[in-house]
């Protein structure tokens, strides 16, 4: 296969900004310590992370016909992802977002969808996409066109031949609940927030949560719970929690995504579950501790150290 991961689905271009407390009223001015602008997305954060870990990775998404889409393909590639099934759409927009991340973390958010409603894999193209050892889904509930059917083809043919899957998925409603349990049964690894599983569930409990995507399909569901670390929930009956790092929380965004592409990377080193689960939450407590989806996560080496020598909340 050429490609260690694919990821698959929502790239978006991010400026971000903190602290922010209130927006000014009228046409006033709010002066802030730091901004920056990032890749992000349940996909496109993810592909850089991987990258910088060393795994060879093709981007699959959209951009706009905009500046905004240039510097994100120009980004991409500056980490050595491939891009070549990158779509442009020149009528649209590249999906963007204004975050303005507050003082403890939580970041508030401004989104225009753009390009991503627009994104669509052909049949001609499906040979490229599964050329791949692990395809990400990252974005379920963004993709208008994918999401009608076509996300499912994808993973139904990856799993066929052999590709390991992960999806994700973004602020899901329990209307978005029929477009993922589609998708669960070509799933290996489900890795939802305990919000987006708790909208999709109707649950409160973490451990019904598991059982109710277990129950329409999942191989697996790693629940990510913030503060209170990750929950790991596979069919054969495995169950760990393992608990989070202790941290000081600078920004939240690419969170999640960063998670992911640290779980993926584990899944390509061979590592145990638990192993998975570490070097993911490592990745995203590193995330936490910057301005921007990746801005902590350097090298692999580095993240496995920062597992090694930081300790775990009680």
């Amino acid at each position: 296969m050429t490609f260690d991961y694919t990821a698959m689905g929502f790239y978006t271009f991010d400026c971000l900004g903190r602290p922010v407390t209130h927006l000014p009223s009228g046409a006033g001015t709010i002066y802030i310590d730091e901004m920056t602008l990032a890749v992000s997305g349940t996909a496109g954060a993810g592909a850089i992370v991987a990258a910088k870990y060393g795994l060879s990775v093709q981007a699959v998404g959209a951009v706009g016909g905009d500046d905004m889409g240039d510097w994100v393909l120009m980004k991409l590639e500056s980490f050595g992802i491939d891009t070549q099934t990158m779509q442009r759409i020149p009528n649209m927009s590249t999906s963007s977002s204004i975050i303005t991340t507050r003082p403890d973390g939580a970041r508030p958010a401004f989104h225009k969808k753009g390009a991503t409603n627009a994104f669509f894999v052909s049949d001609q193209e499906f040979d490229r996409v599964l050329d791949t050892r692990i395809l990400h889904v990252g974005g379920v509930g963004l993709m208008d066109r994918m999401d009608g059917g076509r996300t499912t083809d994808v993973m139904k043919t990856a799993k066929a031949r052999g590709c390991i899957t992960t999806l994700d998925v973004f602020a899901s409603t329990p209307a978005a609940l029929p477009v993922v349990e589609a998708l669960l049964p070509y799933t290996d690894y489900f890795l939802p927030s305990e919000e987006e599983a708790g909208a999709l569930s109707g649950r409160t409990d973490f451990d019904d949560m598991a059982n109710f995507l277990l129950d329409k399909g999942a191989g697996c569901v790693v629940l990510t719970l913030g503060a209170a670390g990750a929950l790991y929930r596979h069919r054969d009956g495995t169950r760990f929690h393992l608990p989070a790092f202790d941290i000081e929380v600078v920004c939240t965004c690419g969170c999640g995504d960063s998670f992911n592409a640290g779980f993926a990377t584990g899944l390509h080193q061979g590592l145990d579950p638990e192993g998975c689960v570490r070097l993911a939450q490592a990745t995203s407590a590193q995330t936490a501790m910057g301005l921007g989806s990746q801005a902590v996560v350097r090298s692999l080496a580095e993240t496995e150290a920062f597992a090694r020598t930081t300790p775990t909340r009680d």
